[in-house]
């Protein structure tokens, strides 16, 4: 299928691993041109090897950091045609394994920069009639324990969708979510490592997953955020999708 992407400028949170990776390698592969915003260069000048595309090192860390990155796209490429909102960290600042300034910190480091990406691109956004996909979480809905910070960013990142959904209907911009759950990232294999045995506990892990007993891949939620950006998808807004292997809705002891 061609989704018409050829030549068209996506911004990528966290677009040098993992997920964001993932998507960036797939818009590359439709001809499209990523702009991966994410402090890892060396495995962003990776991905770019072979293609068109820009990596802007930074964390996101502020909302000037934010502006300057779509500054820098547009000056670059002269359009914007939709964001990806991907990066962020599970950091186990916990209710009761935390404090109310940890708690306060790791909501805006999982959430301010969805916002900001959004709010400084909009003008382009507009021009194009774009698309935003915002990177949620399976923790969102079914809660994990210890990751309260980490778990209300992504409630709010859902909650953000259908409201900026509603916002930008006028301009035609779609905004959608797409849910994950458990997906085979280098940050979740380091995760892994800490356990006495990461293979039982990865066997553990996946024996909990009813399709397949095994993780979602990366590129498996790459092909649903591409098809959410392009104009395929062009009548589907405020929308969560489900990319888990039914790991959220399906009875586990399946």
């Amino acid at each position: 299928m061609n989704l018409n992407l050829k030549d068209k400028v996506f911004l990528i949170s966290g677009g040098a691993k993992g997920i964001g990776g993932a998507v960036a390698s797939e818009l590359l592969a439709e001809g499209a041109i990523p702009v991966i915003i994410d402090p890892d260069e060396k495995a962003g000048s990776q991905l770019l090897k072979d293609g068109p595309g820009l990596q802007i090192p930074t964390l996101l860390s502020s909302e000037k950091d934010a502006e300057d990155a779509v500054k820098q796209a547009f000056q670059t490429f002269g359009r914007i045609d939709g964001i990806v909102n991907n990066a962020g960290v599970n950091d186990g600042v916990g209710l009761e394994k935390g404090n109310p300034k940890a708690f306060i910190d790791s909501v805006a480091k999982n959430l301010n920069h969805y916002y900001d990406l959004a709010h400084f691109a909009l003008p382009h956004l507009r021009a194009s009639k774009g698309s935003i996909v915002n990177i949620s979480s399976k923790t969102a809905l079914t809660g994990q324990g210890n990751t309260s910070g980490y778990t209300a960013a992504k409630g709010a990142i859902l909650s953000l969708t259908r409201e900026w959904a509603v916002e930008l209907l006028p301009y035609q911009i779609r905004v959608n979510a797409v849910i994950p759950a458990e997906v085979l990232t280098p940050m979740y294999e380091s995760w892994i490592q800490k356990f006495e045995d990461p293979a039982a506990k990865l066997e553990s892990i996946n024996s909990k997953i009813p399709l397949g007993n095994r993780m979602t891949k990366p590129e498996e939620i790459a092909a649903m955020v591409i098809f959410l950006l392009s104009d395929k998808a062009m009548h589907i807004t405020g929308q969560y999708l489900h990319v888990d292997g039914g790991y959220t809705h399906l009875d586990r002891a399946l």
